[in-house]
């Protein structure tokens, strides 16, 4: 199990940094990160969504972000799994078909439906079902709805999911799984910009 805070890990933050104390004065919100962190991908219970499974949604959702620390830590972590090559081979490829822009997607009809804008709607590519399996299929499908198409996610996705083989339970952690991911690709690119400007990491910690 890890025991430094995965954010620090990723963003290369050593103790006494000035990025460990800018990191220091907001204590909750660094233990809730950790704390999310465990019990997404070291938990106790991985019946409903194995950790197989949520490495390779972690590779996928970091990819989608743009090649970086995050997606790399995952790729290990699923790689070193069994058929975890495989796996990283295939998801990658479909990194690369599913990147695009975002959000986008339609609004209720109203006056918010001035914001409507199309993108991609993105499937998994026939040839790589097999490797992939119907359930992580499903899986990645549903994770890019959330990350590009937030507002498009309507029942018949819910049931796509089922049908693939997902309870209840494992739905609503697939989906925190991508929220957290989301978050800490962020948060994490942000702590590395602020550790390459030395200048901006001070007067950030000197609260300027």
């Amino acid at each position: 199990m890890i025991t430094k805070d995965i954010i620090d890990t990723l963003a290369g933050i050593e103790p006494g940094s000035d990025l460990d104390g800018i990191r220091a004065q907001r204590m909750q919100a660094r233990d809730n990160a950790q704390k999310s962190y465990l019990a997404l991908f070291e938990p106790i219970d991985a019946s409903e969504f194995s950790l197989p499974e949520r490495a390779a949604v972690a590779v996928f959702v970091a990819g989608l972000h743009g090649e970086s620390p995050v997606t790399a830590f995952y790729r290990a972590k699923l790689a070193a799994r069994a058929n975890g090559a495989a796996l990283v081979e295939a998801i990658d490829a479909e990194i690369e078909r599913g990147k695009t822009s975002g959000p986008y997607g339609a609004f209720p009809a109203g006056p918010l439906s001035v914001e409507d804008k199309t993108g991609l709607i993105y499937r998994i590519s026939a040839d790589r079902k097999p490797v992939l399996g119907a359930r992580l299929a499903a899986a990645l499908e549903h994770a890019h709805l959330l990350v590009f198409r937030p507002r498009d996610a309507a029942s018949a996705d819910m049931k796509a999911l089922l049908a693939a083989g997902w309870s209840n339970t494992g739905i609503v952690t697939l989906s925190q799984l991508v929220a957290f991911l989301s978050f800490q690709v962020r948060v994490v690119a942000g702590l590395r910009v602020l550790g390459a400007s030395p200048g901006r990491t001070t007067q950030v910690a000197a609260g300027a």
